[in-house]
């Protein structure tokens, strides 16, 4: 059967994969969101659920003031004699850490720290048991560094030292090391998680090599090419449960000329073949397509890997697919407060700082779709304000909001494009209540409002470039997200803002 990439749509970078029997786990990067770490579960590959947050608590993730696009980078996970490892760097704060669970859904052990420079560390457990530990560092010299772990306490039992410095792209990253058929691999990314993005990789007779590189690197790269599909690299290789060999990696999906992205770096899968001597080759001659005309496993889906409908905020916690913008501050959000609803209680912190807003957002996950939210809101001095933001990061973003300016009540629509904002237009509002809207194309995000009783017309606010969220423009390693937030205008008093629901409807 034939499938579609990506395979998790939207924000979902630096994919790496295991498998228990004919389970697969997968997690990827999270930043300075929170949780951290999306941990899913597949049957064939090719569908995925998310089944938790490998990272939920504060004291496995430290975020605060993480700067955009720190936080949590390239994670690894693993399962050895009955356990899942999962090892990432916390760029922000603490450096690599090491986790562990004997459920894949939590809840994870708290942290032990592993001493060792570099970043996007990786997990091997040869036969005997000894654990080896990767990562990807300029210090010195720009390459691979590995030692020998204690998986128990972190500690290393060997000085690091550099096992293999790439092909000569520009910073060789995101190390996997695999046992195949007698031989020992090690896969890397080069050229920067940009354009220029490959996978290369060498074969040694150990762990540590000496490693000889394949002749027909990389075996992963869309650079110069015309598909849709670019940047890809930072892989991880499975075998599957009936015996065949895959490939999960990341990719953009640029839109228009020049070539830009806003939805972030995706999650792609790609079938392996072994060639006569031993190499990998993956997808159809080193690439991959959105529609992949290959036999797949047994398809097993469950649903979609991009959460989808309305949310009703009725359970006691938030779904899966929800974030905070760094650790939340107490106090800050609630579910309980007043059942049925979202409650955020603003405080002086808005999206404009790299800092903790009550912000909880989720990602958009397709190029055309619609998010909308009933919000009742009741500002009582200036500066109060609570909406629907598109945001990229604290420098780049648009929103739509309730709010009290210049002694009104007022509804607004809002630019933060780098160093220029603009409150592109207001209008008055009498009612606490509005539903308030984005329509997202390729090219464009529509805001708009109607008001919360009865069919009364929507009407459209204010409309701004996908293009000036993308990477491409705005910097950094994440996606858009669609969120919800309020913020107060006085120091000590909260602006409570109450959202009732929220629909994503993609293709809509």
């Amino acid at each position: 059967m034939p499938y579609r990439n990506p395979v998790i749509p939207g924000f979902h970078p630096d994919p790496s994969v295991c498998r228990v029997g004919e389970d697969y786990y997968l997690v990827t990067s999270s930043f300075e969101y929170f949780p951290g770490v999306p941990i899913f579960h597949s049957r064939d590959l090719v569908n995925w659920r998310q089944i938790g947050h490998v990272l939920d608590r504060p004291s496995q993730l430290n975020l605060e003031h993480a700067p955009s696009s720190r936080g949590i980078y390239a994670p690894t996970i693993r399962y050895h004699q009955g356990t899942f490892y999962m090892t990432t760097t916390n760029v922000s704060g603490g450096g690599h850490l090491l986790v562990h669970a004997d459920d894949p859904a939590g809840p994870w052990s708290d942290p032990v720290w592993i001493d060792q420079p570099g970043i996007d560390p990786d997990l091997f457990f040869d036969v005997d048991g000894t654990l080896y530990f990767s990562t990807a560092s300029g210090e010195a010299q720009t390459g691979i560094y590995q030692s020998i772990l204690d998986s128990k306490t972190g500690k290393r039992l060997t000085e690091p030292r550099i096992i293999w410095s790439g092909t000569g792209g520009k910073h060789p990253e995101a190390p996997h090391i695999y046992l195949i058929n007698g031989s020992y691999y090690i896969m890397l990314a080069e050229g920067g998680t940009e354009y220029g993005h490959m996978v290369t990789i060498a074969r040694g007779e150990g762990p540590s090599g000496p490693f000889t590189g394949c002749p027909h690197n990389p075996i992963l790269s869309h650079r110069s090419t015309a598909s849709s599909i670019q940047a890809t690299g930072h892989a991880d290789l499975i075998e599957a449960h009936n015996g065949s060999w895959w490939s999960v990696c990341l990719g953009i999906r640029p839109v228009g000329y020049p070539s830009r992205h806003h939805l972030g770096r995706e999650t792609f899968l790609a079938p392996v073949t072994w060639n006569e001597s031993g190499w990998p080759e993956v997808g159809n001659g080193g690439m991959i397509e959105e529609e992949m005309q290959v036999a797949t496993l047994p398809l097993h889906p469950w649903g979609t890997a991009a959460p989808q409908g309305r949310e009703d905020f009725a359970d006691p916690s938030l779904a899966m697919e929800w974030n905070f913008l760094r650790n939340p501050r107490p106090g800050s959000w609630s579910l309980a407060e007043r059942p049925g609803w979202l409650t955020l209680n603003g405080s002086q912190v808005t999206l404009n700082e790299e800092d903790a807003p009550a912000f909880v957002g989720r990602r958009q996950q397709h190029f055309v779709c619609r998010a909308e939210t009933l919000l009742e809101f009741s500002p009582a001095q200036e500066g109060d304000e609570a909406g629907l933001t598109v945001l990229m990061n604290h420098r780049f973003h648009y929103e739509i909001a309730l709010t009290w300016a210049n002694g009104a009540l007022s509804l607004i629509f809002r630019r933060r494009l780098g160093s220029l904002w603009k409150v592109e237009q207001s209008i008055p509002w009498s009612d606490s209540r509005v539903i308030l809207g984005v329509q997202a194309n390729h090219e464009r995000y529509v805001f708009t409002y109607r008001t919360a009783e009865g069919e009364h017309k929507q009407e459209v606010l204010g409309e701004g470039e996908c293009s000036m969220l993308a990477t491409e423009v705005a910097g950094g390693f994440t996606g858009v997200y669609f969120g919800l937030y309020a913020v107060s205008g006085r120091v000590g008093l909260p602006a409570t803002a109450s959202f009732d629901w929220f629909d994503y409807n993609p293709h809509a």
